[in-house]
């Protein structure tokens, strides 16, 4: 039955019919979160140079379908579940997982298993995690069993499909204590026209766990997508984020890191290549509650035609957090005057012994040095590749996996008519 989603509150008329997942109980908090939050404006701080307008002015529907063939998958070793238009296709994902991790889809599991999962997201003013709860259609479970080491990545694949398709993914991902596991999560478009992705995925880092996702986002240039992660660390654990955007119309990256135990390390990592109206927001904070830890942070990016980019990232150290070491930068480059970006880093420290420092840098290429490479035999354009392709490889070399910066090379390419 199809159901506009309360358009006295929010100011929306998607069209959002279907079997929704989480619990009841939980389903109601959102809903009553709905009632009363509006659409966010540039008025208020978070989202002051993005606007999304467009999203909240478009008429999305669920619209699940199947397809085919998953002409997608990045690595022949990985164990893939695919979704499509926010639904498991059960057809083009893997069938046997290795042992020692639990890889479910999420409408694949009973109401008892659903009941404990999706409580760890903050609902209160934050309109795009409400919808998801409310109306999450399906998404991963991944449950990485203690002492585990998981060695074939696990890829998950998100096709967009269609006009005007709404989907809203969630995923519980779980490390436990001493375990090691490589995620791979892609956002890709099929013939998609004005699509809406909105996803949440909820982490959990146990204790001594290591946990890597490389998260790579190439949707239709018609395309918005708001992502959200939400994680939280305890002791001696490692997490690592890279995320790599080169395609979406409007994206935004929401990470929230919560470290609440010592000895643990935190890598967020981030390039952004953009061209056309492309606009992208990174939105990070990185919470350290307790002492002894470490976190990095590296955005980069390259911006072009009339593209905007947005990099505003917090980290917070609390009073009893002493000896955290926390760093974060955040380089952009501008090919044409139309190009722009917002970038703000932010330090909240409220203890005294501490190692913490945050960059923000914005320019053009270095005309020198592109004339130095050119007097070299190097032509303009493959001179000015090689200098942009130099400014974002450091991030790029905080990627591990190789079949990942292929499928990453292969995009530039195609899309940006890089040369591998």
């Amino acid at each position: 039955m199809e159901q506009p989603v309360l358009e006295s509150a929010s100011g929306v008329n998607w069209k959002l019919d279907g079997q929704f997942l989480l619990s009841e109980s939980l389903r109601q908090n959102a809903l009553s979160v709905l009632e009363t939050t509006p659409f966010p404006t540039t008025r208020a701080e978070a989202w002051k140079y993005t606007r999304v307008t467009r999203i909240k002015n478009g008429e999305f529907a669920v619209n699940p379908v199947q397809l085919a063939k998953n002409n997608h998958r990045i690595s022949e070793s990985s164990v893939s579940l695919v979704f499509v238009n926010g639904h498991f296709s059960a057809e083009l994902s893997d069938k046997t997982m290795p042992e020692g991790v639990k890889i479910l889809a999420l409408s694949q599991m009973n109401e008892a298993e659903l009941a404990v999962l999706g409580n760890d997201v903050k609902l209160e003013g934050e309109i795009f995690n409400a919808f998801n709860t409310a109306y999450a259609t399906d998404g991963a479970y991944i449950h990485v069993s203690a002492e585990m080491q998981i060695a074939p990545s696990i890829e998950l694949t998100y096709i967009s499909t269609g006009e005007n398709t709404l989907s809203n993914i969630r995923n519980i991902i779980v490390s436990e204590a001493f375990s090691k596991a490589h995620i791979i999560q892609q956002f890709v478009s099929e013939n998609a026209v004005n699509c809406f992705t909105n996803v949440v995925s909820e982490i959990s880092v146990a204790q001594n766990a290591f946990l890597t996702i490389d998260k790579l986002q190439q949707e239709d240039d018609s395309c918005f997508q708001v992502s959200t992660e939400e994680a939280k660390q305890a002791k001696d654990s490692n997490f690592t984020i890279n995320t790599v955007t080169l395609g979406g119309g409007l994206v935004r990256n929401n990470l929230h890191i919560a470290v609440d135990g010592q000895n643990c390390e935190t890598n967020l990592n981030g390039a952004y290549i953009l061209k056309g109206n492309q606009h992208v927001d990174n939105h990070t904070v990185v919470d350290h509650k307790v002492a002894n830890c470490l976190s990095n942070e590296l955005y980069k990016g390259v911006i072009d035609g009339k593209a905007t980019a947005v990099f505003n990232g917090k980290v917070f150290v609390r009073k009893d957090a002493q000896k955290i070491n926390a760093f974060q930068s955040n380089g952009n480059v501008l090919l044409s005057d139309d190009a722009s970006v917002n970038s703000k880093p932010e330090l909240e420290i409220y203890a005294d012994d501490v190692k913490c420092s945050h960059g923000s840098t914005t320019g053009q290429l270095d005309e020198e040095a592109v004339f130095y490479l050119r007097a070299r035999g190097i032509g303009e354009k493959a001179a000015r590749q090689l200098m942009i392709g130099a400014f974002v490889g450091e991030v790029m070399e905080k990627i591990e996996n190789e079949a990942v910066l292929e499928k990453i090379n292969n995009v530039l390419s195609s899309r940006f008519n890089w040369n591998n």
